[in-house]
């Protein structure tokens, strides 16, 4: 399976269009990243969905992977532009989300998404894309719920699992008091 990595420059609309077009004329899958993005609130683990601009589906912060960056580094920014949040973030992917990339009702691209667990320290209500989508903070199995994608709702009741398992180290971290 050939990938397409989008070149590190602000996405035009005709660029978008050039970029997705070769993906589907070359047969290629697009790569992007993602964050999961968990916090601790009052004891309990929580995760964020945000909506996707075009179509408001609940899903996480993702986006194209950045030329200079870490793959885990680029789905952190991600998780800061779409949803205003910072943390520590995990270096190793937690898992993989394919699904297919809807371009304006036209055609499908298949896309695959790295997913790197970010660990919420901060939440802004003032970040890049706050016009733009809403945000919502779920236990995992709710969130789960709210999502279409089957491979999305398989990770988080992955998270689900292992935050039961290791309850006592995360709720050491607890960031109910967090905000602004």
């Amino acid at each position: 399976m050939e990938t397409y990595m989008q070149e590190n420059r602000p996405l035009t609309y005709l660029n978008r269009v050039k970029t997705l077009s070769r993906a589907v004329i070359e047969h290629r899958t697009l790569c992007q990243v993602g964050a999961l993005c968990v916090r601790c609130d009052r004891g309990r683990p929580e995760v964020l969905l945000i909506t996707t601009r075009r179509t408001g589906r609940w899903f996480i912060p993702k986006g194209w992977p950045i030329v200079g960056l870490e793959g885990f580094d680029a789905a952190a920014r991600e998780a800061w532009e779409e949803a205003g949040v910072r943390g520590k973030v995990k270096k190793r992917v937690f898992g993989t989300i394919k699904y297919s990339k809807v371009v304006r009702n036209l055609f499908a691209v298949p896309a695959i998404v790295d997913v790197y667990l970010l660990e919420v320290r901060r939440i802004r209500s003032k970040y890049p894309e706050r016009h733009e989508r809403l945000r919502r903070w779920l236990a995992p199995q709710e969130a789960a719920l709210l999502v279409k994608e089957p491979e999305l709702r398989s990770l988080l009741s992955k998270l689900a699992r292992r935050l039961g398992a290791d309850k006592q180290r995360f709720a050491a971290v607890d960031h109910s008091a967090v905000s602004a």
